[in-house]
C-alpha cells in the first residue's frame, strides 16, 4: 500500500482478479488511455490459457485450434502489465489491500477489480457426479468433452449417444459439438420451447424444426431427474420427468450460470441475495478500493450473462480510475445462436410484455423461417425482434431498439420481392456494437477523423465487430456509406485476413500459381484465416484444379459437407447421389443402384434434378457404397459441393414430337463438360427442347432453350426463397457457339463473383448491367474470351472424379472410419419405420428398428 500522504498521479497498482474476456477488455482500455498517469496492472487468471474468445468456443469443433481463440496479445506486451495464468486468487485482504494466489503469491493493490465471471450451474440431481457428466463453458470443458468421447467411443466400439440438459444457447451449441464428435445428441429442456428466454413460442417451434432437421433430437417440457449409472460406474442413461429414460454415454449440463462471488463473500463485501457482488453505476463495491465487473457483478439486483455489459463495466472502471465520471446503466442487448448450423437471434421485448405492445409476425413454413417485430401501440417505436431461420434483419434492426422504425413494420418482414430494407442512416448515438459499446458516430469518426479506409481498419480502431461479429453486416454498411460520402473508394476486403475481395484474390492465386492456403495467406494475407476466408481459398484452389478437396493441406479448409463428400441428413446419416447426365441411366446401372439400395437398406427416390438419391448411409458405409457405384461406372454427383449440381432436360427432338433440337444430347454434353467445376456457389443448368420449356430452364443459373434456328441462352435464374427468371443473353446459337458462350459466362462468374454469391445477384449487380455482360461474354469486348475458353478447357482436361480419387487413397479413406473397434456397429439411436415399402427416420413417439434393411420389412402403420 502507498504510505499515508504519498501523492499518486494515476491509478497506481491495479490488480484484476480473473483472466477472461472482460479482464482483457479492462487491460486493453487501460493501456489505450493516454491520460491514465502512473499505473501498473496485474491480471491474475485461473485458467492456464491466455485470455481467449469464449463467444466462439464452439469453433474448435470445426477445426479451429485452441490457440487461435486467444484474444489480441497487445496488452500483455505492454511493460506496465503483468499477466499471471493458472494460479487463481484464493483470498482477499481488504484491510491490507492484498490478494493471495494458490501458489502463495501476494500482490498488493491500490485498486482491485473483480472479474471472476460465473460458473456453470448443475442442479442437485442424483448421478451428476458420475464419470461422463460434463459441462460446456470453458476450454477445459471442451478438452474434457473431446477426451471423454474419444476414450469412451474406443472402449465401447460403437457410436455414442449423448444427452444435453438445457435447451438454451449454450445447450444447443453443446449438442452441435457432440454431433460433430460423432455422438447422437438429445436436448432436454424444462421449458416448453428451446431458447425459452430469448424466443417466443413461434420462434421456439421454428427453431425446433430446424435443429431437428440437423439431426438433433429434442425433448421439451421435460426435466432430468436422475443420471443413470452403468455396470462400470460410468454414465449410461438419463431419466426424465416424463417417465422416459434416454440411453446416454455422455451427459452435458447447460442449465444456467451462477456468479463466482465466493472470494467477495469471504472477504466481507456486500453480495446480492441472488448472488453477485453488489455494485452501483460506478461499478464500485462496498469497499471503495474494490470494483466488480462482468458476470460476477450484481447491478440493480441482476447479473448480466453476456460479454457486452461486462465490457461496458470495464470501460466505466477504467474511466473512473483515470478521474472520469462515466457511469454504467443497463442496456437492452441481443442474443445470437452460433456454432449450431441454424440461425436464430433476438433482442428486446421478445414476449411483448410492454403495455400496449403490438406484434407483427411473418412465418414461412416452406422456407422454415420465422420473423417477428414488437412495436409500440402506434406501431412506430421498435421494442423487440425475433428471427429464426433468416436473421438478416437482426444486425440492422437491433441498434434501433427503442427508436422510431421510420417505416411500416410489416414492410421489414415481408417486403415485395423478398428484399429487406437495410437501415443505413443509423443515428450517431445508436450503439452499433453492443459487445464493445461502440456507437455509429464513433464508427463514422474512425473514417472521417482517424483516416480509416476499410472495415478491418475501423474494427482495429474502435474494436467494433471483434467479439461476437453479429454487428459486422451493419458495421460494413455504415463504414462503406461513410467512405462514399467522403469521396473515398470503398474497400472490398473479404475479412480481416485478406484485404481484397474474392475476385481479386482469385486473380492473384491464378496469376502467381499459388497452391496451398499457407502460400496464399503468406503472399496476400495475414494470420491463420477464419471461417470466412478459409472455405473461399479452398474453393479458389479447387476452381483452379489444384489438388483434391481432401488432400491434407485442403481438407481442413472445406465446408461441412465437403469433409465427407456427402450431404449430412437430419438423423446424422448421409445421402448418396451419383451423377446421371441428362437424367439417363442404362438398365444395367439401374440394377446396380437397386442392389446397393437393397443391400444397405437405403431410402431411394428420384430427385428434381433427374437423378436417383439414396438416403440413410452411415459415415463408415460411404466408401463401400461408392466402391460399388464407381466400379459400375457411376461418379460423384457433387450434391454436397459449391459446384455444378445437375443439368435438367427433357427428351427433346429424339423422342418428343414437339422438340426442335436434341436437348438431351446437349444436356449430357454440358454436364460432362462442367461436372466438378467448383464455383463461388452451387449452380444449376436446364436445357429445354422447345419453347414449351419442360425442363424449366429459365429457373436455372444457366438456361438453354431450343429454337428452330438453334439455341437461346438465359442466365441468372434462381428458384428457392426469392425466385427469379433468367435473362436472355444470346439467341439462335449453334451447338459449338452455345458451348462457348456458356463456357465464358461460367468462367467469368467463377473469376469475379463474391463469396457465396449465386449467379442471380451476380448478374443483377454486374457493372453496366446485362448489356455489358453480353458485350463481355458474347461479343468479347474486353478481349478475354480466349482466356476464359482456356480456363474451361483446363478444367475439362483435368477433371477427376472426387470419389474415385478418394477410394484410391488409403489416407483419405481413414476419415470415414470414426469408430475404432467396430466400425459396423449399429447406432441404436438411428431408428427407422416403414413407409410405402421403404424405411424413413422414426419421429418422436414412433418405435422403429435401428437397421434400415429390417425396418422396411416391418408392418406399416396406417395413415
Amino acid at each position: 500500500m502507498h504510505s499515508e500522504g504519498t501523492a499518486r498521479t494515476g491509478p497506481g497498482r491495479v490488480v484484476v482478479v480473473g483472466g477472461g474476456m472482460v479482464a482483457h477488455r479492462f487491460a486493453e482500455q487501460l493501456c489505450a488511455r493516454a491520460d491514465a498517469g502512473d499505473w501498473h496492472l496485474t491480471v491474475i487468471g485461473e485458467e492456464p490459457h491466455l485470455p481467449y474468445d469464449r463467444v466462439h468456443l464452439s469453433e474448435v469443433f470445426d477445426g479451429r485450434a485452441d490457440a487461435d481463440l486467444a484474444l489480441a496479445p497487445e496488452p500483455w506486451a505492454d511493460p506496465r502489465v503483468d499477466l499471471v495464468t493458472g494460479d487463481p486468487v484464493v483470498a482477499l485482504d481488504l484491510a491490507a489491500q492484498t490478494v493471495t494466489t494458490r501458489a502463495g503469491r501476494v500482490e498488493p493493490y491500490d485498486a482491485l477489480v473483480l472479474a471472476t465471471g460465473s460458473r456453470a450451474w448443475v442442479p442437485r440431481t442424483e448421478g451428476v457426479d458420475l464419470p461422463g457428466v460434463l459441462c460446456y463453458r470453458t476450454l477445459g470443458d471442451v478438452t474434457d468433452l473431446r477426451s471423454w468421447v474419444a476414450d469412451r467411443g474406443s472402449a465401447l466400439g460403437r457410436p455414442l449417444r449423448g444427452a444435453v440438459v438445457g435447451g438454451g444457447v449454450l445447450g444447443l451449441e453443446a449438442a452441435a459439438a457432440l454431433q460433430k464428435l460423432g455422438v447422437a445428441p438429445t436436448v432436454v429442456e424444462f421449458a416448453d420451447r428451446l431458447m425459452a428466454v430469448q424466443l417466443d413460442a413461434g420462434g421456439g417451434e421454428a427453431l425446433r424444426v430446424l435443429v431437428t432437421d440437423l439431426g438433433l433430437d429434442v425433448r421439451t417440457s421435460a426435466a432430468a431427474t436422475r443420471v443413470v449409472a452403468g455396470d462400470d460406474g460410468r454414465v449410461a442413461g438419463l431419466d426424465l420427468s416424463t417417465g422416459e429414460t434416454l440411453d446416454a454415454d455422455v451427459v452435458v449440463y447447460s442449465t444456467g450460470i451462477r456468479p463466482r462471488d465466493g472470494l467477495a463473500r469471504a472477504a466481507g463485501l456486500v453480495v446480492a441475495e441472488r448472488g453477485g457482488v453488489v455494485v452501483g453505476p460506478t461499478c464500485r463495491t462496498s469497499d471503495p478500493a474494490v470494483w466488480a465487473i462482468g458476470e460476477c457483478a450484481s447491478f440493480e439486483g441482476e447479473c448480466a450473462g453476456l460479454v457486452a455489459p461486462g465490457n461496458a463495466m470495464a470501460d466505466v472502471v477504467v474511466d473512473q480510475l483515470c478521474g472520469g465520471v462515466k457511469g454504467y446503466s443497463k442496456a437492452a442487448d441481443g442474443t445470437k445462436l452460433k456454432g449450431v448450423g441454424v440461425d436464430a437471434a433476438s433482442f428486446g421485448d421478445v414476449l411483448a410484455l410492454t403495455p400496449g405492445a403490438l406484434e407483427v409476425t411473418f412465418a414461412d413454413p416452406v422456407a422454415k423461417t420465422y420473423r417477428k417485430l414488437v412495436v409500440s401501440d402506434d406501431a412506430r417505436v421498435l421494442l423487440g425482434g425475433v428471427f429464426v431461420g433468416d436473421i438478416e434483419l437482426y444486425s440492422s434492426l437491433r441498434p434501433m431498439l427503442g427508436r422510431p422504425l421510420g417505416a411500416d413494420p410489416s414492410a421489414f418482414l415481408a417486403p415485395p420481392g423478398g428484399a429487406a430494407p437495410v437501415q443505413t442512416d443509423v443515428p450517431d448515438d445508436v450503439v452499433l456494437c453492443s459487445c464493445s459499446n461502440v456507437s455509429a458516430g464513433t464508427v463514422r469518426a474512425a473514417v472521417t477523423e482517424h483516416g480509416c479506409t476499410s472495415v478491418g481498419e475501423v474494427k482495429a480502431c474502435t474494436r467494433a465487430g471483434t467479439v461476437c461479429g453479429s454487428c459486422v453486416p451493419l458495421l460494413t454498411t455504415v463504414v462503406n456509406r461513410t467512405l462514399e460520402q467522403a469521396g473515398i473508394a470503398v474497400s472490398s476486403a473479404m475479412c480481416e485476413h485478406f484485404a481484397m475481395s474474392r475476385a481479386e484474390l482469385y486473380a492473384l492465386v491464378r496469376a502467381e500459381r499459388l497452391r496451398t492456403f499457407t502460400e496464399v495467406v503468406g503472399a496476400h494475407g495475414k494470420g491463420r484465416g477464419c471461417a470466412v476466408c478459409r472455405p473461399v481459398v479452398a474453393s479458389i484452389l479447387s476452381s483452379l484444379g489444384i489438388g483434391h478437396v481432401l488432400q491434407p493441406d485442403q481438407a481442413p479448409l472445406q465446408d461441412t459437407n465437403d469433409h465427407l463428400l456427402a450431404n449430412l441428413q437430419k438423423d446424422g446419416t448421409y445421402s448418396v447421389v451419383p451423377r446421371m447426365p441428362g437424367g439417363e441411366v442404362t438398365p444395367e446401372r439401374l440394377l446396380v443402384l437397386a442392389e446397393v439400395a437393397r443391400d444397405f437398406g437405403l431410402f431411394t427416390r428420384v430427385t428434381g434434378a433427374q437423378r436417383i438419391a439414396m438416403f440413410g448411409a452411415r459415415q463408415d458405409q460411404l466408401p463401400a457404397i461408392w466402391r460399388r457405384l464407381v466400379d459400375a461406372g457411376f461418379e460423384s454427383g457433387q450434391a454436397y459441393g459449391k459446384s455444378l449440381r445437375a443439368v435438367k432436360t427433357c427428351v427433346g427432338q429424339a423422342w418428343c414430337r414437339f422438340g426442335v433440337q436434341d436437348s438431351a444430347s446437349m444436356a449430357v454434353r454440358l454436364e460432362l463438360r462442367y461436372r466438378g467445376l467448383r464455383s463461388p456457389h452451387k449452380f444449376k443448368v436446364g436445357v429445354s427442347g422447345c419453347a414449351r420449356e419442360c425442363a424449366e430452364a429459365r429457373g436455372k443459373d444457366v438456361g438453354v432453350i431450343a429454337t428452330e434456328k438453334g439455341w437461346n441462352v438465359y442466365v441468372g435464374g434462381n428458384g428457392g426463397f426469392t425466385p427469379r427468371h433468367a435473362d436472355l443473353l444470346a439467341e439462335d446459337l449453334d451447338d459449338d457457339r452455345l458451348v462457348q458462350v456458356v463456357d465464358r459466362f461460367l468462367a467469368l462468374y467463377v473469376r469475379s463473383a463474391d463469396r457465396l454469391q449465386r449467379t442471380a445477384p451476380w448478374v443483377a449487380a454486374y457493372p453496366g448491367g446485362l448489356e455489358e455482360l453480353r458485350r463481355v461474354v458474347v461479343e468479347d469486348s474486353l478481349g478475354i474470351g480466349a482466356e476464359l475458353d482456356a480456363e474451361v478447357e483446363r478444367h475439362v482436361s483435368g477433371y477427376v472424379d472426387e470419389w474415385r480419387a478418394t477410394l484410391d487413397d488409403p489416407e483419405k479413406l481413414r476419415r470415414f472410419t470414426p469408430y475404432l473397434n467396430d466400425p459396423d456397429a449399429a447406432d441404436p439411436d438411428l431408428a427407422y419405420v416403414p413407409q410405402r415399402g421403404q424405411a424413413r427416420p422414426a419421429r418422436p413417439g414412433e418405435h422403429g428398428h435401428h437397421d434400415l434393411r429390417v425396418a422396411r420389412t416391418l408392418e406399416e402403420a396406417p395413415l
